[in-house]
């Protein structure tokens, strides 16, 4: 070991992080919510019209307002549907073959089958900006209806519904976002789409079409029984056997139970029977490009900037100082995240050794290593480019001192952007990086089994 080195610290993962997908039954239909600001209110009809008569699922829309007006939007919508359509009160049921509304200038959440209305933080005088009301709508429905969620999004300006969707995805439920080329305002959808995590880009007239067959094939089905858990397990070592022979990825070691609720979710939006892995195999062998999806999937690329903050005040107040203390002058801080997903984890890291390093008046250079399996997720991390909705996790001091405000969204400073080196690899069979300080395993661990 070189002189002034110490070994490596090995950050784990928080067990805590990132729960596993589950079903909550607090309702037993789906719960289809729709976003929108600008331009929405076409899209939203457009959307009705195409729905049938009866659907059995329920339907909720977040539509930014002005909250000084009176808004009209319940009997507009009126108009293109059969359904019951209504404004939210506090404490009203989610119900079958209804359309529920915000009001003005509200947050509205779910909670044991029933609706809540709240203020948004600052409602008097606070930044528009800072209300993402569909974020937190989404964020409930994820913990109260679990994968029986769908998540639309339409038409507007900003990022609402960008950090909501991840919860969406957590659970399982599905991301759909209009085709920015179709939309009257591209900012949500491209937003939603830049996270990675929808599962489908399409006009609204298409829309209807998919939620409404996913309804019938009982996507999400009542939890599984036996039968069905052992007949994907049965099938599971083909099926990871066959994407580690065509594709590069090799997710032997992963967790059995997340790979299979991983799969059984591919296995519904391509239409088999979730009781069908033999099926689901065979579609596998013969479709590159579902093999590609699911190897996608699996990959399961969700985090966010200061995930766990009891975590970062640890290493802020307990490690960072002695560290960066007694480090040697003539060589850099070496950090390695691996599986690193789209770089906010990297990032975050970054930004506190920064803070270290000013704070103890120190001249050391910083290096962080940032790897990721997944080219996709590697090119968000390169590019830096985050949505407005960072701001509920990194600090406005962190904003203006390591972010550049854009058209849409929060890009990292080239000052902290070149202290962080974003590249493929394969941390279970490519080599390591050598000569680390710390070494940040939380997006990694914890989908890794005990072997």
């Amino acid at each position: 070991m070189a002189k002034g080195t110490r070994p490596a610290t090995l950050l784990p993962s928080a067990p805590r992080g990132r729960p596993a997908p589950r079903t909550i039954n607090s309702t037993v239909f789906p719960i289809v919510a729709i976003g929108a600001s600008a331009g929405g209110l076409g899209a939203c009809a457009q959307f009705l019209d195409a729905l049938p008569k009866e659907t059995g699922m329920s339907f909720i829309l977040v539509q930014h307002l002005d909250p000084t007006h009176d808004s009209l939007m319940v009997d507009l919508l009126a108009t293109h549907t059969s359904m019951a359509v209504r404004q939210a009160t506090e404490g009203m049921l989610v119900e079958r073959d209804h359309l529920v509304v915000i009001p003005p200038g509200r947050f509205l959440s779910v909670k044991g089958g029933a609706l809540h209305l709240a203020s948004p933080p600052n409602h008097a005088g606070g930044p528009r900006g800072a209300r993402m009301p569909f974020d937190v709508l989404l964020h409930s429905l994820a913990e109260d209806c679990g994968a029986r969620t769908v998540c639309v999004v339409l038409s507007g300006t900003g990022t609402d519904g960008s950090m909501g969707l991840r919860s969406i995805h957590r659970q399982s439920g599905i991301v759909i976002a209009q085709d920015p080329e179709e939309a009257a305002y591209d900012g949500m959808p491209r937003s939603a789409i830049a996270t990675g995590l929808v599962n489908h880009v399409l006009p609204v007239a298409k829309m209807a079409d998919v939620i409404v067959h996913r309804q019938r094939r009982q996507v999400v089905p009542a939890p599984l029984n036996r039968s069905t858990k052992e007949d994907v397990g049965t099938r599971l070592g083909e099926i990871i056997a066959l994407l580690a022979s065509r594709t590069s990825y090799d997710f032997t070691p992963y967790k059995p139970g997340t790979l299979q609720r991983r799969i059984e979710r591919r296995m519904a939006m391509a239409d088999v029977g979730h009781d069908d892995a033999g099926r689901y195999l065979s579609v596998l062998q013969r479709d590159p490009s579902e093999l590609e999806l699911l190897a996608k999937d699996l990959l399961i690329n969700v985090t966010s900037f200061f995930r766990d903050p009891k975590v970062f005040d640890f290493l802020a107040e307990r490690l960072l100082p002695d560290l960066v203390r007694d480090h040697a002058p003539d060589r850099p801080i070496r950090l390695w995240v691996p599986a690193c997903s789209s770089g906010e984890e990297a990032y975050s890291l970054a930004m506190i050794f920064e803070e270290a390093i000013g704070a103890a008046k120190r001249d050391v250079r910083l290096q962080v290593f940032a790897s990721d399996l997944d080219p996709d997720a590697v090119a968000c991390a390169r590019e830096a480019l985050y949505p407005e909705t960072i701001r509920a996790d990194v600090s406005q001091e962190r904003l203006a001192r390591f972010f550049v405000k854009e058209e849409h969204g929060y890009r990292v400073l080239p000052s902290l952007r070149s202290s962080v080196v974003v590249t493929v690899q394969d941390v279970l069979g490519d080599p390591p990086f050598s000569r680390i300080d710390l070494v940040s395993c939380r997006n990694l661990m914890i989908y890794l089994g005990a072997e």
